[in-house]
């Protein structure tokens, strides 16, 4: 260890930091108001940075990297299992260092603010995607109560919806007229706004080479490329390594035999991901089947 090690628990207000001197070993905590972190990072002579990637990790460790230390994420399952005893803020960094001295240590790599607007935009539109299907069924609800039956899917809603209120215009009051169209109106805006992401990540696909590289491979579309590049922060090295963020990597067990058996898919990724490259649409749609090229998944 040629660096001094600084340990440090992310929070809204107040930041917890424990340091490890690398030449004499003596241990420092500090505690820090939010606007004083970067003054104290600046006159601290370059150092080895853990944190555990939480909220604003990235962002912070960005912002270190900038005043020349070198920052290293960590994962949060890792540093869980050296939570001894209580979970407090000042025992926290102890926790995470003593997890990044560790051999095992499993580092999460640092995004960029593109890879985070990117994500940010997905998540967005999954957020309206949710809110969309709420508004729908609860539509289809409220027409089934009266005998008309919406048929299942959006867009085949949006060809029968007309045909169903106009034969229901004589039968119900006036008011739930005029609350049921408001509600469809609202369910019309939130498509407005889902096209309106979607464009944005196109233009942020024509704009990366990487996406568009991805994008050439058939079968993957808009969502899938920009989502991929998105969530990889760095090249994979091999094909274990880009299947391990979305949870697409084979679990195996030899514990019984001597033979190494191939069991299914270990799923601890991203679900979101993992959804698009299986499914190639967001996890809150209803994936009729799989791909031709992942049924034996």
């Amino acid at each position: 260890m040629k660096h001094t090690v600084i340990a440090m628990d992310i929070a809204k207000r107040v930041f917890q930091l424990h340091a490890v001197d690398a030449q004499t070993g003596e241990i420092e905590r500090v505690k820090l108001r939010r606007e004083a972190v970067r003054e104290f990072f600046a006159r601290r002579t370059p150092s080895l940075v853990a944190m555990e990637a939480c909220g604003s990790a990235h962002y912070w460790a960005r912002e270190l990297r900038g005043l020349g230390h070198e920052v290293r994420l960590l994962a949060p399952k890792s540093v869980r299992p050296f939570v001894r005893s209580n979970k407090t803020d000042a025992a926290m960094p102890k926790r995470s260092g003593l997890r990044f001295s560790s051999r095992e240590a499993r580092l999460v790599a640092i995004k960029s603010e593109a890879q985070q607007a990117i994500l940010t935009l997905h998540r967005m539109r999954a957020q309206l995607l949710k809110f969309r299907v709420m508004q729908s069924n609860a539509l289809r609800g409220f027409l089934y109560e009266f005998g008309q039956v919406l048929p299942e899917g959006h867009r085949a809603m949006v060809k029968a919806w007309p045909t169903a209120l106009a034969a229901l215009a004589e039968q119900l009051p006036a008011m739930l007229l005029d609350s049921l169209r408001e509600q469809w109106v609202r369910v019309q805006q939130v498509d407005a706004e889902i096209a309106a992401l979607e464009r944005r990540l196109a233009s942020a696909l024509r704009a990366n080479g990487s996406c568009q590289q991805i994008a050439a491979i058939p079968g993957v579309g808009l969502l899938t490329a920009t989502a991929a590049v998105a969530r990889w922060a760095t090249r994979p090295r091999s094909n274990r390594a880009a299947s391990s963020p979305p949870g697409l990597a084979w679990c195996t067990s030899n514990r019984h035999r001597r033979r190494v058996r191939q069991l299914g898919l270990s799923k601890r990724g991203d679900t979101y991901l993992r959804t698009l490259l299986i499914h190639g649409r967001a996890p809150s749609s209803r994936a009729a089947s799989l791909r031709p090229g992942w049924r034996h998944c």
